[in-house]
């Protein structure tokens, strides 16, 4: 395709800065779409986006999550869930490198060759990509940045001596779990972060690490892709990996990826090895250099499929790349899993036509989260797709129920909980296909709950596990952790009876036991059933208030914010008046993390409250504007409804009268003295602005509230004009007059009224309406 917009290719190695840029790059379009190799840190990059703009203007697309508000802005997605024929202004892709990757390399190449914005594109990733870049992209411009902190190497170390905040990476569950329970024996414990985990029990795994309730995290490679964490030194404990098809060391580039998580911003980090263990000679000066040999080859697959027939399918993605640099993928899941239903009499017989064939290649592209037997993956997949071709045209409720119901089990060991959450994922991906299940939000919701009592209940057992039984903080840590474990098994409706008394009672002692007369008489001065503990009524209400909806919360015209009756915050100033910070309330009872959650909330909550308030000015039909009628549209932005005709006299001179009209159809008033937005002079809207106000502007220096239906206020000693202009109020002489009374009493002024009579539309006493008047004319 032609490059119409240009491209820009970030380069460089890990801290430098690059989705930070790629964000902010993005923010300052009008639109944008940013896509990430992770389905973590896709939820980390929607959290800080949302933060900055509030949710209302961002979506999340992944294959297991859907957030899409009414008319988003910006998107923020996996790489392979990107709604690719979405036109955005701005485009990026992260860690572009991954187009080399055997499984997942040729959705990364078919992005890097065919996916643009009107605007501007960026691909960001490993300098190893240059050649590549330059060869498949040629318009592309290379920019590159230097790390921001020194990374360097200190050898050979061992594990019981490690430093305080550093992470060991391992690349088998076993070994990181032989490698935490050692880590527990020796330094009093450590978060654990595995590829398998879900996002819920990551997060709170990286809550123990980055508040410093314990210093030591144990990871595979999972944490080389972006996640932010304060680990100051990356000590390897193995250097080869499976990769899905054979055991292979890792090459330098792969080492460098996962050792710069060592040292973030501008703090220098170290990598070293595990004693006995040591790197390749050079290695360690590869890493540090950032010199590493080139990419050679991509994978590739056709993106021109050819749905006629299972077997013209199956040539198009058999079809070879015509350039040397791109290789065929030959080994793609959903290929073999196509292949193998290709085998299938019934599907045959099913799969005619181009929207069957088609269905059936969506059937096939559903992950393999499990990774099971191959074979069992294809029998679920030949029967979601027999249901789905059948008469119904959708998956039996019943039927799914029944597996749904299978995964809904908190009880087992750490492997058993991650299976667990692995199949539910499998449910909640196609729960989000909503032509394939009916009353899909239900759906949705029922599965994304499972996974959240798996992920409290996983989370729980690695605590116990790899946190040391004797420490405060593991006392704490558990308390907390079995409290939300033993909630999620009451309050799940779909748990058995058995399940829920297995989780509450302790094993009965048979009868004729030696004990058995102890146990009888301890069972009945037992107490009654616990009450939550208050560290679980905590939890719940933090994982309530951070996926709550805009409307839960409320802000009077001081700026607090509310949930019900309960203080959570005050508005606070931010870089501009449109982009208020916020304060936490006394929230001393919550932890670290979750005060750090709650605060991304309501800071989310507050951009929100500005896009609610200027929706009149953000709408499509508003952007497709002429110029002018834009530039003046950005004024009122900029005073929250309300500004000055001379600060736009260039506009205002430019303004055709069909581009005054187009603006008076959506109630804005270009007035000789003020441009307003007439919906903004509401109640309602004027409550927003005050508490806006009340966070940009200096204490004392904010008006007070206007009486409701007030057409003015005596201007007080000490409040800024601007103050009074961003409510709607500005300044004419001694009186802050409403901004569509103003221009109402000037036009009466210039019919030749005398200001006198005008004193009651003016809403002053007789005696000051001269000296307003004349500031009005002035």
């Amino acid at each position: 395709m032609v490059d119409a917009s240009p491209i820009t290719a970030v380069l460089g190695p890990t801290n430098t800065g690059k989705t930070h840029r790629a964000i902010e790059r993005m923010l300052s379009h009008d639109s944008g779409m940013i896509g990430l190799p992770l389905r973590l840190l896709a939820r980390e990059v929607y959290d800080r986006v949302s933060t900055q703009v509030g949710e209302a203007r961002v979506a999340l697309v992944t294959g297991e999550e859907k957030r899409v508000p009414r008319r988003p802005d910006y998107w923020v997605c996996t790489v392979e869930a990107m709604p690719v024929d979405l036109e955005v202004d701005f485009l990026a892709i992260d860690e572009i490198q991954l187009a080399a990757h055997d499984q997942r390399g040729h959705v990364f190449t078919e992005r890097l060759l065919l996916s643009r914005g009107r605007r501007e594109t960026w691909f960001l990733g490993a300098d190893t990509m240059r050649p590549l870049m330059a060869e498949l992209v040629p318009t592309a411009s290379i920019v590159q940045h230097p790390r921001l902190s020194r990374l360097a190497s200190a050898g050979a170390g061992k594990l019981s001596r490690l430093p305080p905040r550093s992470a060991v990476v391992a690349f088998s569950t076993p070994q990181v779990y032989e490698i935490a329970e050692r880590l527990r024996a020796q330094r009093g414990g450590a978060a654990v972060v595995l590829g398998a985990l879900s996002p819920r029990t990551r997060n709170a795994q990286v809550a123990l690490f980055q508040s410093g309730e314990v210093d030591y995290l144990v990871a595979t490679d999972a944490i080389g892709m972006g996640l932010n964490l304060d680990v100051r030194h990356v000590a390897f404990a193995a250097l080869r990996k499976f990769d899905g098809r054979a055991v292979r060391d890792l090459d330098p580039a792969e080492l460098a990826q996962i050792a710069g998580r060592a040292g973030r911003h501008l703090a220098d980090g170290t990598f070293g090895t595990v004693a006995p263990l040591s790197l390749p000679d050079g290695v360690a000066a590869a890493i540090e250099a950032h010199r590493f040999p080139p990419v050679r080859r991509l994978l590739w697959r056709s993106s021109e499929l050819d749905m006629s027939s299972i077997d013209a399918l199956l040539a198009s993605l058999r079809a070879r790349p015509r350039a040397r640099s791109l290789r065929l993928v030959d080994d793609a899941e959903d290929t073999a899993a196509l292949a193998r239903l290709a085998e299938d009499p019934e599907v045959r017989a099913r799969a005619r036509g181009e929207e069957a064939v088609g269905l059936l290649w969506e059937v096939c592209r559903i992950p393999d989260f499990r990774k099971l037997l191959f074979e069992s993956h294809v029998a679920l997949l030949a029967e979601i797709y027999g249901q789905l071709s059948g008469p119904s045209a959708a998956l039996d409720a019943g039927w799914m129920a029944a597996r749904v119901a299978e995964i809904d089990e908190v009880g087992g060991d750490i492997d058993t909980l991650i299976t667990r959450i692995a199949s539910i994922r499998t449910w909640t991906y196609i729960s989000n296909h909503a032509r394939w299940v009916r009353d899909a939000a239900a759906w949705q919701e029922r599965t994304r709950a499972i996974e959240d009592r798996l992920s409290d209940a996983l989370h729980e057992r690695l605590v116990q596990r790899f946190v040391e039984r004797g420490g405060g903080a593991g006392r704490r840590l558990r308390a907390a952790s079995s409290a939300r474990a033993a909630s999620s098994a009451r309050s799940s409706p779909g748990a058995p009876p058995t399940q829920r008394r297995a989780e509450a009672e302790p094993p009965a002692v048979p009868e004729g036991h030696p004990f058995a007369r102890i146990a009888a008489l301890r069972a009945r001065l037992a107490p009654g059933p616990a009450a939550p503990a208050p560290e679980d009524d905590r939890a719940r209400w933090v994982e309530a208030l951070v996926e709550a909806p805009h409307e839960r919360f409320s802000v009077d015209v001081g700026g607090r914010i509310f949930d019900g009756e309960r203080l959570l915050g005050q508005l606070a100033r931010g870089p501009t008046l449109l982009l208020p910070d916020v304060r936490l309330a006394a929230l001393e009872d919550l932890g670290a993390g979750a005060r750090s959650r709650v605060l991304r909330r309501l800071v989310a909550f507050a951009r929100d409250l500005v896009e609610v308030l200027l929706a009149p000015l953000r709408s499509p039909e508003v952007r497709a504007l002429p110029a002018a009628a834009r530039g003046i549209v950005y004024q009122l932005e900029q005073g929250l409804g309300t500004a000055a005709a001379r600060d736009a006299e260039e506009q205002v001179a430019e303004l055709a009268p069909e581009g005054r009209a187009l603006l008076a159809a959506r109630g804005i008033e270009v007035g000789e003295r003020v441009l307003y937005v007439q919906p903004l002079l509401r109640r309602g809207a004027l409550e927003r602005r005050l508490a806006l106000c009340a966070a940009w502007f200096d204490r004392g220096r904010v008006p007070a509230c206007p009486a409701p239906g007030a057409v003015s206020m005596a201007v007080a000693r000490g409040v800024d004009p601007k103050a009074y202009a961003a409510i709607g109020y500005p300044v004419f002489g001694t009186r802050a007059l409403r901004a569509d009374v103003a221009e109402r009493v000037l036009r009466a002024l210039a019919s030749g009224e005398p200001a006198e009579r005008l004193s009651g539309w003016m809403g002053c006493p007789a005696r000051e309406a001269p000296k307003v008047a004349a500031s009005l004319l002035g």
